[in-house]
């Protein structure tokens, strides 16, 4: 198995990135629409504001996955984070979303002071669901007709975890 390799995106990565983007497993079961513009991602990726992190996973030097977190800055939420993760499908069951979700965990139980962090994600994207589960994340709550999804409003879960201890 080829090593997974996490780092924080590059200005180099947004075409990469943007690639992701593209692929309709990708747009199906993130909130971004179809056919988005490199020119969007480039603006979403740099400059990157403050309070966003973004990592990607690589493997043999091609970006496979991207991570985008982000921690409010208002000081009565500076202690959660809320996160946006896709994969490539080529590279599912690989372990890049477990080695994103690892690495972003790492930085806000041990560097960042987050003491939650915050997802959702629609009811039926059982693989994505048995990855946050497997990192401690618990479903606090149904968002009816969360987000339309080809032509139908999907419901999502409201996912967290609170840092142990």
């Amino acid at each position: 198995m080829c090593e997974i390799v996490i780092r924080h995106a590059e200005k180099t990565d947004v075409a990469a990135v943007h690639h992701l983007f593209t692929l309709p497993e990708v747009i199906r079961n993130t909130l971004q629409v179809p056919h988005p513009s490199l020119h969007m991602w480039e603006e979403r990726m740099h400059p990157l504001p403050s309070d966003q992190r973004q990592l990607v996973a690589c493997i043999d030097g091609r970006v496979v996955g991207h991570l985008a977190m982000h921690i409010p800055p208002r000081p009565r939420r500076s202690h959660t984070a809320s996160f946006g993760i896709c994969v490539d499908p080529a590279f599912g069951n690989r372990g890049v979303a477990s080695a994103l979700l690892s690495e972003m965990i790492d930085l806000c139980d041990n560097w960042l002071r987050v003491e939650r962090i915050e997802l959702t994600v629609f009811v039926d994207n059982a693989p994505a669901i048995a990855v946050y589960r497997k990192f401690g994340f618990e479903i606090e709550g149904t968002a009816k007709g969360y987000g339309l999804r080809e032509g139908e409003y999907i419901d999502a879960y409201y996912m967290a975890r609170l840092k142990a201890g």
